[in-house]
């Protein structure tokens, strides 16, 4: 019996890729799958709402060592060197023939764990330029899985790199567009704009977004699904309910949904964070983008947007242009056919849906070569 224990944290971006992998290794009856988050993160969260099984499932002590206070920094230190003892004693007990990590400090302590145990470590990029826990996790790698082979330089040379694509979330692909349109009362005759800001919501696109909607809806056949988050849909609701009644029927606003495959089959054009799973969720649909690179110091998502505008799948609208280039911008995608069925082409000439399957076979193979 193989034994592979996981380990993601902070945001979804690292940890539906991992769930995703995780699916794909259990397919594996001769494999035992575990999981580590940290005691406290989303992660938590996200892995409960998915309704994944663990044969394990345990939490360890972490914290951020970027862009925080010192005074939290210190208290990181201290949470990092216990969480690095309970990641001792929980591998000390499972035994597990490889370690996979997709991001967040919690990652930290199972690495420095499993190195001092010699258990080989695995880990995923999903980012084309990978985060601070990503780049410190890199240094106990023996191996590093990536969605695109550009990640190769912002590591050292020595390391092997594999690209296997992003790890679509299971289920994903399974619904068609009939059945999207269906499931959220959209007009089969229009066509859907989809909105969402990622896991968590994005409050700069909610706003920008509710408090343009009027216009956005005098675009013709256009109607609008918002998916904002539980942190605005107060006020989204509200700017719905203001609407004129014939224009509050093109508006669909949801807090959350938990089967995105519905929302991404029944859309035809994205706006958007620029998170990893915008690199293969977007293709996988065939879905132009609008995509708005978090701001601030999240200096990756700015990567990820030109790595998708740069083969013309994409159009990068920096936050501060949003408030009076979204409009303008949305408006001239959906009106002009042809650059319209060019970004969809180039959108579909990147899918790759084998994200998982390739992610689990080098884990797979990995772990094999250990035991021999």
């Amino acid at each position: 019996m193989m034994k592979i224990l996981i380990s993601a944290g902070g945001t979804g971006g690292g940890v539906y890729p991992a769930l995703a992998v995780a699916s794909e290794l259990r397919r594996d009856e001769a494999i035992q799958v575990g999981f580590v988050s940290s005691a406290h993160g989303i992660e938590n969260e996200l892995i409960e709402k998915s309704g994944q099984q663990f044969d394990t499932w345990h939490k360890v002590l972490g914290g951020p060592l970027h862009g925080v206070s010192v005074p939290r920094k210190f208290l990181s230190l201290i949470q990092l060197a216990a969480g690095t003892i309970q990641a001792t004693l929980i591998l000390l007990r499972q035994h597990p023939d490889a370690v996979f990590l997709t991001g967040g400090w919690v990652g930290v302590p199972i690495a420095v764990a499993a190195t001092i145990l010699r258990t080989p470590v695995i880990i995923y990029v999903p980012d084309v330029e990978p985060g601070k826990s990503l780049k410190a996790l890199g240094r106990y790698a023996s191996v590093i899985t990536a969605t695109v082979p550009e990640t190769a330089k912002y590591f050292h040379a020595n390391k092997e790199i594999i690209a296997t694509g992003y790890p679509l979330r299971e289920g994903l692909l399974d619904h068609s567009r009939e059945e999207g349109i269906a499931a959220f009362g959209l007009d089969t005759d229009k066509r859907t704009l989809l909105v969402f800001g990622g896991s968590r919501g994005s409050r700069a696109i909610n706003r920008v977004v509710y408090q343009q909607i009027e216009a956005l809806l005098q675009i013709p056949d256009l109607q609008v699904l918002h998916i904002s988050g539980k942190l605005d849909v107060a006020e989204v609701k509200a700017a719905r309910a203001a609407l004129p009644e014939l224009l509050q029927t093109r508006y669909h606003v949801h807090d959350y949904v938990h089967e995105m495959g519905l929302a991404l089959a029944a859309a035809d054009l994205v706006v958007s964070r620029a998170g990893a799973a915008t690199m293969a969720e977007f293709p996988a649909f065939g879905l132009p983008a609008i995509l708005i690179p978090l701001a601030y110091d999240w200096h990756y998502q700015e990567v990820n947007a030109d790595w998708l505008a740069s083969r013309g799948a994409a159009i990068r609208l920096d936050e501060p242009n949003m408030e009076t280039q979204l409009v303008e911008l949305v408006h001239a995608l959906l009106t002009d056919e042809k650059r319209y069925h060019a970004m969809q082409q180039a959108s579909l000439a990147l899918r790759n849906i084998d994200g998982a399957t390739n992610v689990a076979n080098v884990i797979r193979s990995r772990a094999k070569k250990d035991k021999q």
